[in-house]
């Protein structure tokens, strides 16, 4: 048995008996294999479509005498929750019959819904149930559906429900806060609570106040009145930004500003409520204990302000002038019960001496032996503590002057705290006391024995005194070339094998490659090695020297394979020896020997045999020309006056070779005619 949910217009109750089968339309609504139309699927309702089926009184007649067996009154058993309305007396208690329209009763029993539809607010108001009849309350909750069909089609979750929906909208913590934490029966309003139809009151959404007291208990008791929005917010809550304290009784000026609510705010008792309302306050004593313990009849206010206690008023009266102890400099600004404690300004107080206020003595006791026994005022003004007067010119007077960059330190950069205390009795007998050794003891020993002083001075400690003199009376005196070097080119952080940044001025190497690169790379690793008479290697010095290094006279070319002789020894050492195709070392060792690996062959390699050509037999290293070549071994020997003939006289074939035309001496013709021509006989 199934109902539509709906009667419509011209239509009784009854004609909605039917008894048909389920056509597979909505399973959860009960559609039914009959005329059925869905209702208009809502954003609102949780997406829940409505299956209602509109069915004609003879259609209804016709199956109702059909079946009089399988028929029955009712459109359909009731829900759980209108289960005390079943039966057809009770029809009349959510039907009214007659009117034009369906109408239900339903408001009328539902207050709850009722009163928030006429106040325009909660849920219902905000999806746009307007019709007072009912006619909106069954397109979401169908009735005779039986038992156990559910009127509620939808599960609220704090995800997914926009809670503006309800006209209340969720902020700050509150967005946070789990739904059941508010939507609970002891948070629900007496009169709306009374209302609610359901049993299980848990499971209701209605009932709840938008005010902050249902909910949060007031720490105020009531003295601030029921609206906390007004000071308070939904994001800190005790913050209470909007609390404007200007528009009280008591706005808060200067320094008041800064004070914490607590601190005037105080419970009457101890673990009550905060005080804020019959406060007293008309006189600065009402919260503040009098400092002066009456010696002044004024009111606070006279000399002071919330600006701060110890700015004075202009209008302040006492001079202090006029009294044994003016009050100069920094005195001036020290606050009275800075020296007159507890507020007792008729008690005499000693002034004679800086030490009858400022105790302890700061320093210890150090400057008593002076001839004024340590008084303050030898070395500091009332004006201020610091600078101190004891200066440069002061300090001569001590057993240590201060001289050259010493006399722009700072103090405390010497006279260093120990605990709580400066320390002004320093040692100072050696310059290791006070600085750190930067050589990491290479001096230590003899004859320097750590005497930063034996290589500088007080005026400028970059600039030693170690001159070149003395580095000859070193391990490695300074000459030629060497002189000319500044000391950080060869002392540098990284030289000496060291890793640190400590800069080395002994060397365990003194060789030349120690501070060099072999620009050879190994060629003349033999020669370098060799040793002198004193055991030492002779290095680069096996062929140079200090004074230049391109000066080579240490070595002999005439010990080689390739004696330099002629014009060869004032050819400079590059010109022979360069560095291979693609590399940039110079290369010394298997230098080729042949004429033709550094001369080109001027005769177009026309004496060449087996693709080289032996220069040495026409020329010689003394010079290239004359040439030494013997015309008396070839088959035309120059005799008579042939001999003084030049070479070109005779020899006059030129051939172009690589763009540049050569002198040929083969073929060259051996008669005479070819040369000197022939005469014609009459």
């Amino acid at each position: 048995m199934y109902t539509c949910g709906q009667v419509l217009p011209g239509e009784s109750w009854f004609a909605h008996v039917m008894v048909v089968e389920p056509c597979g339309k909505g399973k959860d609504q009960g559609g039914v294999l009959a005329r059925c139309e869905q209702f208009e699927s809502r954003p609102s309702l949780q997406g829940s479509p409505l299956i209602v089926i509109r069915v004609s009184l003879l259609f209804a007649a016709l199956l109702f005498a059909a079946s009089p067996a399988r028929s029955q009154i009712s459109p359909g058993p009731l829900s759980k929750a209108h289960e005390s309305l079943s039966g057809t007396t009770q029809c009349a208690s959510c039907h009214q019959f007659g009117t034009s329209t369906p109408t239900f009763k339903c408001l009328e029993c539902h207050k709850e819904i009722a009163g928030r539809l006429a106040a325009k607010h909660g849920y219902h108001y905000q999806i746009q149930m307007r019709n007072p009849n009912g006619k909106d309350c069954v397109r979401c909750h169908l009735e005779h559906n039986g038992e156990n069909f559910n009127l509620l089609h939808w599960e609220p979750s704090q995800k997914q429900f926009d809670h503006r929906l309800t006209g209340y909208n969720l902020e700050g913590k509150h967005a946070q806060t789990a739904c059941e934490k508010c939507h609970s029966p002891m948070y629900m309003v007496g009169p709306e609570r009374s209302l609610i139809k359901m049993k299980d009151l848990s499971k209701s959404f209605f009932g709840l106040s938008q005010d902050c007291v249902p909910c949060h208990k007031d720490p105020h008791k009531g003295q601030l009145g029921n609206n906390c929005l007004q000071c308070h917010n939904f994001t800190d809550w005790k913050a209470a930004k909007q609390f404007d304290h200007s528009k009280t009784r008591y706005p808060l000026t200067g320094q008041h500003m800064q004070v914490a609510c607590e601190k005037c705010h105080k419970p009457d008792r101890p673990g009550g409520p905060a005080r804020y309302k019959d406060m007293k306050f008309s006189a600065c004593i009402d919260c503040h204990v009098d400092p002066h313990k009456g010696s002044f009849k004024q009111r606070c206010e006279d000399c002071h302000t919330t600006a701060g206690w110890k700015k004075l008023l202009p209008k302040f009266e006492f001079d202090h002038s006029k009294t044994k102890y003016p009050l100069l400099g920094k005195h001036a600004t020290v606050s009275c019960t800075q020296c007159h404690l507890n507020g007792d300004f008729k008690k005499p107080l000693p002034f004679t001496n800086c030490v009858d206020c400022h105790k302890p003595d700061p320093h210890k006791g150090q400057f008593a032996a002076r001839p004024k026994k340590g008084e303050c005022a030898e070395c500091h003004t009332v004006e201020g503590w610091k600078p101190s007067l004891f200066g440069v010119k002061e300090h001569a007077t001590s057993k240590y002057p201060l001289e050259g960059k010493h006399a722009k330190v700072d103090c405390d950069k010497c006279h260093l705290p120990a605990g709580k205390d400066t320390i002004y009795k320093v040692k100072f007998a050696a310059c290791s006391d006070c600085h750190k050794d930067p050589h990491d003891g290479q001096f230590a020993k003899q004859p320097f024995q750590n005497r930063c002083e034996s290589c500088h001075t007080v005026a400028d400690f970059h600039r030693s005194l170690f001159t070149i003199a003395k580095h000859k009376q070193s391990k490695f005196p300074l000459a030629g070339a060497h002189v000319t070097v500044s000391c950080v080119e060869c002392h540098k952080v990284g030289a000496g094998g060291r890793t640190d940044k400590i800069i080395p001025f002994y060397f365990k190497d003194m060789t030349c490659t120690a501070c060099h690169n072999d620009v050879h790379h190994g060629e003349f690793k033999d020669r370098m090695e060799r040793r002198r008479p004193d055991g030492t290697q002779f290095g680069c010095e096996a062929c140079h020297n200090t004074r230049s290094w391109v000066d080579v006279a240490g070595f002999d070319h005439s010990k080689t394979k390739f004696p330099l002789l002629g014009v060869h020894r004032a050819v400079a050492c590059n010109a022979c020896h360069k560095p291979l195709p693609g590399e940039k070392q110079i290369q010394f060792k298997e230098t080729p020997m042949a004429c033709e690996a550094c001369h080109v062959d001027v005769h177009g390699k026309q004496f060449a045999k087996a693709q080289k050509t032996e220069c040495s037999t026409c020329h010689n290293s003394q010079r290239w020309k004359p040439s030494t070549f013997d015309h008396s071994k070839t088959k035309f020997p120059l005799e008579g006056g042939h001999k003084g003939v030049a070479c070109d006289k005779c020899h006059s074939l030129t051939k172009v070779v690589d763009g540049k035309p050569v002198l040929f001496y083969k073929p060259t013709p051996l008669q005479c005619e070819a040369c000197h021509g022939s005469e014609k006989k009459g």
